[in-house]
């Protein structure tokens, strides 16, 4: 790939909305001047994932992770630094001059990951273009989806297409333009067998399936044989970026809408995501016709608390999806159910009524979980006081697994109501439920053999947060990255004479010969002196920038820190708190004597262990007790400027 140029990397930088980007992986909530939610990187229950727009930096306490829009992409889609650019680039409109698609000669040169990703956009789109411009596909493809009454617009929308049913057709044309057979296979698109390739999906009509950014992870492809011993669905095989556990079908598109609506609706298959699309109601999603699990249901709180399932009316299936249910009270999520006419499901009942009918019905029919267990579990038992007191005990259990206590007593309340017994021995039933449930964790043997020892200290490798360093590097380092192009009068009585805060920092390290012994903040000193040299002052949006993410992620570390005072002190209590800011001068000059006196005090110890060695000669204990006397004068001289009392 061509390298992008400088000037596209800054206009993209201050094109790019952070808020924006992160809005289509979490739900943001104003908190102040920022914007707060759970993190895409740790299973939270409470928000710990802050982004400030202001600043356009993020940070995520519970993971430690922080940076620009561009780290966010490269930790979370795991993009290179100019794969998470590019990718800015094409969401915003800008232009990359001699941007072209990878040859087969750099596409072996790119990483594994994106490999398979630029296979599976080369597949979508052969099969687009099948579905679209081919006898067969129009034949074929279209008219099933005709059949199933979707709209073109929907079609194109939800980029569904058609695999040709001549065995090789895909093999043939993706092998032509270079693409590694090896990939192929691994994303399930070509088999292999007796030397013999050949198309996966061949006769099938395709459903791409995409992640939260749009890009495509795998396929769902529907035979349109009626033979049965030939499976209705085909998905593609899980590999390094497609995990079908992780993933909900339609949330690319969904998600804004969920987010809208705060409520998310789960059906079951590709066609219900897309119907219900087609007629109006947009936050919806499809577990694919697997059986949900904790990572989709942890997908979907990233967007909302709220899940409302809706189920076919064939009820043969409807107990089994119970643990489903169970699943999403236990990550603390409210769950509502919507039970369909007989026969039918989203994708049948959407296409049989009008928009307004379907979305009333709904709203009339949505049940809490609660009345749905018991509607379907009292079937044809109604009546029997040992069916009734098992449908408790389950409906109990459900509720047992509800993190927060308020609600698991708000549900009790309710079902002593429904079934007219004592809220106490329900209470005494959830207790039981839930010291079992903590007594079989307890006796897990992967639990219980661990032994108890003490933690191990790991240095920090990226430094993003308090260094391992002199706590004076840290804060000389914090001081240049906040305030280098800020302007300060040095000497009060030279009022004329101002400084930058970089060439004053700048000026008093090369004065004394003094560097940084941390290595990014050594290198991020170097870039200081650089911009010195050609008369630039930079600020922390040009390291916001940098392609070092070490870099950035102290950046936003340091941006982070910040605690905004509220303004009811001066509004309400008449008192004005003064920032670092408003004292920036004496900030500046305290940071700087603080890393002096950091660095003589080393010496003073080096100094100390040389002399307690035996072997040291006469002479060179004088030289080194006479360094010491100066040492020892100059401390006493920064810590009178600090204010500190020297006792030793």
């Amino acid at each position: 790939m061509s390298k992008i140029p400088a000037h596209i990397i800054d206009e993209i930088m201050q094109t790019a909305r952070i808020e924006e980007v992160i809005g289509e992986y979490v739900n943001l909530k104003r908190a102040g001047s920022n914007l707060k939610g759970l993190s895409p990187f740790t299973d939270e229950k409470t928000p710990s994932f802050v982004v400030s727009p202001g600043k356009q930096i993020f940070k995520c306490f519970s993971s430690s992770k922080g940076g620009s829009v561009v780290t966010f992409l490269m930790e979370k889609e795991h993009f290179s630094y100019p794969e998470a650019l590019r990718w800015l680039a094409d969401k915003y409109g800008i232009p990359i001059p001699e941007d072209k698609p990878a040859t087969a000669e750099e596409l072996a040169a790119i990483s594994e990951r994106e490999s398979l990703h630029i296979i599976n956009e080369f597949a979508k789109d052969h099969f687009m273009k099948n579905l679209h411009e081919s006898e067969e596909g129009i034949a074929v493809g279209m008219s099933y989806f005709e059949e199933r009454g979707f709209r073109p617009e929907i079609i194109k929308q939800f980029q569904l297409g058609y695999c040709l049913n001549t065995g090789d057709d895909f093999t043939k044309n993706a092998l032509e333009k270079g693409y590694k057979l090896e990939y192929l296979e691994k994303v399930g698109l070509v088999k292999t067998r007796e030397a013999r390739h050949f198309d996966f999906f061949r006769g099938r009509v395709m459903f791409p399936i995409h992640s939260v950014t749009g890009r495509v992870l795998g396929f769902g492809g529907r035979t349109l044989f009626t033979d049965k011993k030939v499976a209705k669905y085909f998905n593609s095989p899980e590999s390094i970026i497609y995990n079908k556990s992780e993933i909900l079908y339609g949330l690319y598109y969904s998600k804004g809408d969920i987010i809208k609506y705060d409520n998310c609706f789960l059906c079951e298959g590709y066609t219900d995501v897309i119907s219900m699309f087609q007629a109006g109601i947009k936050n919806v999603v499809s577990s694919s016709g697997t059986s949900l699990t904790k990572d989709q249901i942890k997908l979907i709180r990233r967007y909302t608390q709220n899940i409302t399932i809706l189920f076919d009316g064939d009820a043969a299936g409807i107990k089994a999806s119970f643990r489903g249910i169970d699943l999403i009270l236990e990550e603390g999520m409210n769950v509502k159910v919507v039970l369909f006419p007989e026969g039918e499901d989203p994708d049948s009942y959407s296409k049989r009524v009008s928009s307004a009918e379907l979305e009333n019905y709904i709203e009339q029919h949505t049940q809490d979980f609660i009345s749905f267990k018991a509607d379907i579990l009292l079937k044809d038992g109604e009546e029997d006081p040992l069916k009734r007191a098992e449908l408790i005990r389950e409906i109990v259990h459900s509720v047992s697994l509800i993190p927060d206590q308020i609600t698991r007593t708000v549900y009790l309340q309710k079902i002593a109501s429904s079934f007219n017994i004592s809220e106490q021995i329900l209470n005494n039933e959830l207790t039981k439920l839930r010291k079992n449930t903590l007594s079989r964790q307890l006796n897990e043997p992967e639990i219980r053999d661990i032994p108890i020892a003490p933690i191990p200290v790991v240095e920090q490798q990226t430094a993003s947060t308090a260094p391992s360093y002199s706590p004076s590097e840290f804060g000389l380092i914090r001081i240049l990255m906040k305030y280098g192009d800020r302007e300060i009068v040095p000497d009060k009585n030279q009022e004329d004479f101002k400084l930058s805060v970089s060439e004053m920092i700048c000026q008093e390290l090369l004065n004394d010969d003094l560097g940084f012994v941390h290595p990014l903040y050594n290198k991020i000193f170097a870039l200081v002196l650089e911009g010195l040299e050609n008369k630039t002052l930079y600020n922390s949006s040009f390291y916001l920038r940098n392609e070092d993410q070490n870099i950035v992620r102290l950046i936003s570390d340091i941006e982070s820190s910040d605690q905004e005072v509220s303004h009811k002190w001066l509004n309400d209590f008449n008192i004005l708190i003064r920032s670092e800011e408003d004292r920036l001068e004496t900030s500046v000059l305290h940071s700087i004597y603080s890393f002096k006196a950091s660095k003589i005090e080393e010496r003073i110890e080096d100094i100390r262990k040389i002399l307690s060695s035996d072997e040291i000669e006469h002479e060179q204990m004088n030289d080194l007790l006479s360094q010491q006397i100066l040492y020892e004068r100059a401390k006493i001289s920064i810590a009178e400027k600090l204010g500190r009392i020297i006792l030793k």
